[in-house]
């Protein structure tokens, strides 16, 4: 045993004293799953100076609240107690703590372990922080260098494991948790990765195994760990959202539904579990019984208004599927007023919804879809230097309204719904589908009869794209195919949408996924990876190019591996 602070910090506390410490974690968490936030955190932070799961769980919570509430107060304070969280972490770990030069007579001891993985925990949260927190490419860079750390620790710890197979304490069920939610999480988010993206995070020549990955995170749920929330959150994560907005809109349905189970049985009212049955109904297309769960999320607890933040995005888009324009605006109206995420997108979305509406008819609260077109630039933000890549979609599409007489969007909510893979959302029921199909072809009778001006070319080939995708959730698969080879065609007329064009690129080799034409598929995703840059939401497109090359098993890309 190396002699010094840090490990005399781990002799003297026991493994019966971890074992207290985790099982009063886990009566904290309890009682967070059961909506009680501030119970919780007055468990957590009497210990939170002495035990390092104390002051890691009592952080975890902090950030979820500070990345829900996104004032700025609220992310220094949860990135100053993540901080702490570290240092007390570093007290229990060994002074040398390369765990791949271990040797079996020298290994460490379960409390060491539980320091290591408690510190890349640590480091992983605060590098999350890091990209919210400050504008500089300084701090992007620094949050890229602590992402690294903690994945060379994981990677060291689960090794170490394997090979020490022998040594398990009683509280290794925490222990293997903590390593496969680390390990799992890399693996199944640098699998969405585009290889570009890695190499600016410098991790150059690696990508993550998404299968992998998945499987380590299905070990960690199933187990009763401290981890194994976290585990199924990430998993429900992945699969009713970010296969959604970075991939091809294909994330396990029946597997979440089987996660979330458990959890709905033990937390009724569990306003993060309301919220995500909520999501998996929104996915399968029974929207009613979607915006039921969204409600009783909102009514479940009053505690963290940030909860109902997340419920009203989500019912926003609820009745946006329907096609109820009026409630829609609702829901962007209370989250301009209330949420601190994004004010030019949210006055964006209120003004979009209100024109939709018929001219004649009454705006709610006697606002104007112009005047609020008008403002959305002047709501611009920043987050790590750079503002949302939807905000500065919103942004430019409002400059339209900028003349003294402006030209309208077509349909400005359905090609927001386009860009959040809306489309894919009701695929699964064909009456939402065909309510979309009318809209595009009301906005393209009007457009027809409308005297030409110089956006007329780049709103025909978006009503091209948006009746593409309603014909392809019909089956109609020739027409769709006809649709998104009229945008592309069209491509030296756009003037301002250069988006279009890689989107339907994308659209198409779907289509023919779908259809089994592989090599056409490779062929025009490599198109739009290739040819086209610089245009609104190209990171978003990029991520979705390659989702779709590796279904495909053919992106040339760096090196696969996993850790």
């Amino acid at each position: 045993m190396a002699d010094g602070k840090h490990a005399s910090a781990a002799d003297r506390f026991t493994e019966t004293a971890l074992k207290e410490c985790l099982d009063d974690c886990m009566e904290a968490l309890d009682l967070f799953l059961n909506n009680r936030f501030n119970e919780s955190l007055d468990r957590l932070r009497p210990r939170i100076n002495e035990s390092m799961y104390h002051a890691l769980i009592y952080a975890t919570v902090l950030e979820m609240q500070a990345m829900m509430t996104f004032q700025h107060e609220d992310i220094c304070n949860a990135g100053r107690t993540m901080k702490n969280a570290q240092d007390v972490c570093q007290r229990f770990r060994r002074k040398s703590s390369s765990l791949a030069s271990k040797s079996a007579d020298e290994s460490l001891s379960e409390v060491e372990l539980h320091a290591e993985v408690c510190f890349a925990e640590c480091q992983l949260q605060r590098a999350a922080l890091t990209f919210l927190q400050d504008e500089s490419m300084v701090s992007f860079i620094k949050g890229g260098m602590k992402v690294r750390n903690s994945y060379l620790i994981y990677k060291d710890l689960h090794s170490f494991i394997k090979s020490h197979s022998c040594l398990k304490g009683p509280c290794h069920v925490h222990l293997e948790g903590g390593i496969s939610f680390g390990v799992g999480a890399f693996n199944l988010t640098l699998s969405l990765f585009p290889p570009r993206i890695l190499r600016v995070l410098e991790f150059a020549g690696f990508s993550g195994d998404k299968d992998y990955g998945l499987s380590l995170l299905r070990d960690g749920a199933t187990g009763l760990n401290l981890r194994s929330m976290l585990c199924v959150l990430l998993l429900l994560c992945y699969h009713t959202f970010l296969t959604f907005v970075l991939g091809t809109g294909e994330g396990d349905v029946a597997e979440a539904e089987r996660l979330l189970k458990p959890f709905r049985l033990r937390y009724p009212e569990g306003a993060i579990f309301l919220f995500f049955a909520g999501r998996i109904e929104e996915i399968k297309g029974n929207i009613d019984e979607a915006v039921a769960c969204f409600e009783n999320g909102c009514r479940a607890q009053q505690t963290w208004k940030q909860f109902h933040h997340m419920c009203y995005w989500e019912l926003m888009w609820c009745f946006t599927y329907k096609r109820v324009w009026r409630v829609a605006y609702f829901y962007a109206d209370l989250l301009s007023k209330e949420s601190r995420w994004s004010k030019a997108m949210y006055v964006y979305m209120k003004a979009a919804y209100l024109s939709m509406l018929p001219a004649d008819e009454a705006r709610p609260f006697g606002e104007d879809e112009v005047k609020l077109f008008r403002i959305v630039p002047t709501l611009k933000q920043k987050i790590a230097g750079k503002s949302p890549p939807t905000e500065k979609f919103a942004i430019r599409k409002a400059r339209r309204y900028k003349a003294p007489q402006p030209i309208k969007l077509p349909v400005p909510v359905l090609e927001m719904m386009y860009m959040w893979n809306g489309f894919s959302m009701i695929s699964k029921e064909e009456r939402l589908t065909d309510g979309m199909l009318h809209t595009v072809m009301e906005a393209e009778r009007t457009l027809l009869e409308s005297p030409e001006n110089e956006y007329t070319m780049d709103d025909r080939c978006l009503l091209h794209m948006l009746k593409g995708l309603c014909f392809k959730n019909k089956g109609l698969f020739q027409a769709a195919e006809e649709c998104f080879n009229r945008v592309c065609s069209s491509e030296k007329k756009i003037k301002f949408d250069h988006y279009l064009v890689p989107n339907c690129l994308v659209e198409l080799s779907l289509l023919y996924i779908d259809q089994g034409r592989r090599e056409e598929a490779i062929k025009t995703l490599h198109k739009a990876k290739h040819n086209y840059k610089d245009y609104s939401m190209e990171s978003r497109t990029q991520f979705r190019v390659h989702a779709a090359l590796a279904k495909l098993k053919a992106d040339p890309g760096d090196d696969d591996g996993h850790l």
